[in-house]
């Protein structure tokens, strides 16, 4: 620019002196107000990205403090605590694993006997299934799915929840694409466990004030068979065949058998040993992915039970922590996870030598267990 405002003023010398001198004065102070060039910003660094997920992943509910924790089954170790909403319970992961569903209710904590008239009002604005994002842990919806959801179970599709509400004494089912109530089927009073049987056909929901499980047909939605199976029934697990289903019966210390196919009681495995109570109080129940082994936690006795389908029988227990209700299995079958409410942890449990390995501390009240492998 310099150079060009000379060559001007050059060019301007046989000019009138008047003219010559404004427009010198003109350029002079055009030249002399240029500013030279700024350098360009530095390039901001990317932003690092986000670390691979582990393969496989233990999630926990955690009842009391309203959030999930997540742990690396690689390492045994919390990764990560989300918030959730009230009284998370029930979780199952969608069948793609991209995806948790979980039970969330505003109905005030009340165990087996308490006058609910002694309660605070429930929120039902609380009441909802959280549907969570398994690679961020953040929650996507919440879906309406009636009052005080406490289980749930996912279809093999993805495309159906089952939802037992207990308050309601009813099941809901869920479309979830349009996260709407499609139908409900009225049980037995305080509905809680709910599972599909492997073909999908019929889904089982235990009443634990009914003492009998429910089999429901997922077509028409309609009761199939009322099965009395004892007192206080919990929860429910099919051999992968679908022949057999085991449910546990908190106040019988014992477990019924099922013929799931004819929906008929077959007989009932005691449950026996020493432990923090005088008998089993059996609560979650889930069985090995060969159907080799049932496997059974029991509240206050404190034990995780291994039951032998073949012979009926209580083969072995391991005390695993302070009122274990859910249970979840490595997709390996080596190993197990229970959640301790009392304690604020859950139990590592080696299945080969049957013990406890390590115990997690995570949330406060821990109730329910998923585990969701990428592998």
């Amino acid at each position: 620019m310099p150079y060009l405002c000379c060559s001007i003023i050059a060019a301007m010398r046989f000019q009138h002196p008047i003219a010559l001198a404004l427009a010198a004065a003109v350029l002079a102070a055009a030249c002399g107000s240029q500013e030279a060039p700024k350098p360009a910003p530095a390039a901001q660094p990317a932003a690092a990205p986000a670390p691979p997920l582990p393969p496989v992943r233990v999630y926990v509910t955690n009842e009391t403090s309203g959030d999930l924790s997540v742990i690396d089954a690689a390492t045994q170790a919390v990764i990560a605590t989300a918030p959730l909403g009230k009284r998370p319970r029930g979780i199952q992961p969608s069948p793609d694993g991209k995806s948790l569903y979980v039970a969330l209710s505003g109905s005030p904590p009340a165990g087996p006997g308490v006058d609910e008239k002694t309660l605070p009002p429930p929120d039902r604005a609380a009441d909802g299934i959280g549907e969570i994002d398994a690679a961020t842990n953040k929650v996507k919806r919440i879906i309406h799915a009636g009052n005080d959801p406490e289980q749930l179970a996912v279809s093999a599709d993805g495309s159906r929840l089952y939802v037992a509400n207990e308050d309601a004494a009813q099941l809901s089912v869920v479309d979830v694409a349009s996260g709407t109530v499609v139908a409900t089927v009225k049980l037995g009073d305080e509905p809680e466990g709910v599972t599909l049987r492997p073909d999908g056909r019929e889904v089982y929901v235990t009443s634990e004030g009914d003492g009998a499980v429910f089999a429901i047909d997922t077509q028409t939605n309609k009761v199939v068979k009322r099965i009395p199976v004892g007192h206080r029934p919990r929860s429910i697990g099919f051999l992968p065949d679908g022949s057999r289903a085991y449910v546990s019966l908190e106040n019988d210390g014992a477990i019924a058998v099922i013929d799931a196919k004819q929906h008929r009681f077959l007989r009932l495995i005691q449950l026996e040993g020493t432990g923090n109570t005088p008998k089993a109080r059996p609560m979650g129940i889930t069985v090995q992915p060969d159907g080799s082994t049932v496997f059974v936690t029991t509240g206050s006795f404190g034990h995780l039970f291994f039951v032998d389908p073949k012979k009926n029988a209580m083969i072995a227990s391991v005390e695993v922590g302070q009122r274990p209700w859910g249970v979840g299995l490595l997709r390996d079958g080596k190993t197990a996870y229970t959640a301790n409410g009392p304690s604020n942890d859950v139990s590592v449990i080696d299945l080969a030598t049957k013990a406890v390995v390590k115990k997690i501390p995570v949330g406060q009240r821990p109730w329910g267990i998923a585990v969701v492998s990428n592998q």
